[in-house]
């Protein structure tokens, strides 16, 4: 048998991986499975939250709305909608107008981005209330930051059911990838800062080793699913090949959101399984 020269042998690899990876995506019954495997998994992630926080409010009931529960209860809502959403893909992808579409797909991503942000407002208020610094805005620029951001993202939307067009879709794009970047950030700034404190604190000190690997992998995993979905989201607005928002593109989906969503809030649930103390310190205070 002819043996192929080495440039041929790569042509005829990279023509046999676009064949398997066309046929997988034009697949209806890939397609299928690969969505509802999105939704299965989505599906377990949030009734893992809602267990945890049935777990908290049975060890603590009598403190109401603690910024844990309602971490808890978002993760519950942001993975449920997902797997409704990835359950029903086969109208979802088919909704017209367009904007509709990114409606169903976007709204959870931003509400993602509430949830997680959470802890980095958790950790800001530690870390200012260590160094004695004035914590009690904080909570302000939270709501301040969110809401401004859902406000400029709902009149994107509403400006693309009156006029839908590719320039405008383009900004919506790079407008998810610098919230995304900015919540990357947000980890690296305020988990860094935490971190950092920490190990000054004495060996001995209590409960130090433990905190220093839960602030230290948790800021690790949200900082990178932040960069992951930065990137991705760019790179989908400029290149239509990779789109995340079509139903024929069914093994990106599974692979943005396997790396943006699923893994980082099934890893970051498990690092926070932990349940509060009965007795409750003062560091665990419910949101006003």
């Amino acid at each position: 048998m002819r043996r192929l020269p080495f440039d041929e042998w790569i042509s005829e690899f990279g023509g046999l991986s676009s064949s398997w990876w066309d046929e997988i995506n034009e697949s209806s019954q890939w397609q299928d499975g690969i969505f509802y495997s999105l939704c299965a998994l989505y599906a377990l992630v949030s009734v893992v939250a809602l267990i945890q926080l049935i777990r908290i409010e049975m060890r603590v009931p009598e403190y109401g709305w603690t910024t844990q529960k309602v971490f808890h209860l978002m993760n519950f809502i942001v993975n449920g909608v997902r797997a409704v959403v990835f359950g029903f893909h086969n109208q979802v992808f088919t909704i017209t107008p367009k904007v509709l579409i990114l409606v169903l797909l976007d709204l959870p991503g931003l509400i993602f981005f509430s949830t997680y942000t959470l802890l980095v407002l958790f950790w800001a208020e530690i870390y200012h209330q260590a160094r004695s610094l004035p914590a009690d805005k904080l909570r302000l620029v939270y709501m301040y930051v969110n809401g401004g951001i859902y406000f400029i993202q709902v009149c994107i939307w509403i400006w693309l059911w009156i006029d839908e067009n590719r320039v405008l879709e383009l900004i919506g794009r790079i407008f998810i990838a610098v919230v995304s970047f900015v919540a990357a950030l947000g980890f690296l700034f305020y988990g860094g800062r935490l971190f950092l404190m920490l190990r000054r604190f004495p060996i001995e000190s209590k409960g130090r080793r433990k905190k220093l690997y839960e602030v230290g992998s948790v800021t690790a995993i949200c900082f990178t699913c932040f960069l992951v979905r930065c990137f991705m989201v760019f790179l989908a607005a400029f290149d239509s090949d990779a789109s995340l928002d079509v139903l024929d593109h069914p093994i990106l989906d599974f692979i943005y959101y396997m790396l943006v969503e699923i893994i980082p809030s099934a890893l970051v649930l498990f690092i926070l399984r932990k349940l509060p103390p009965k007795r409750v310190s003062a560091q665990y205070h419910p949101i006003r």
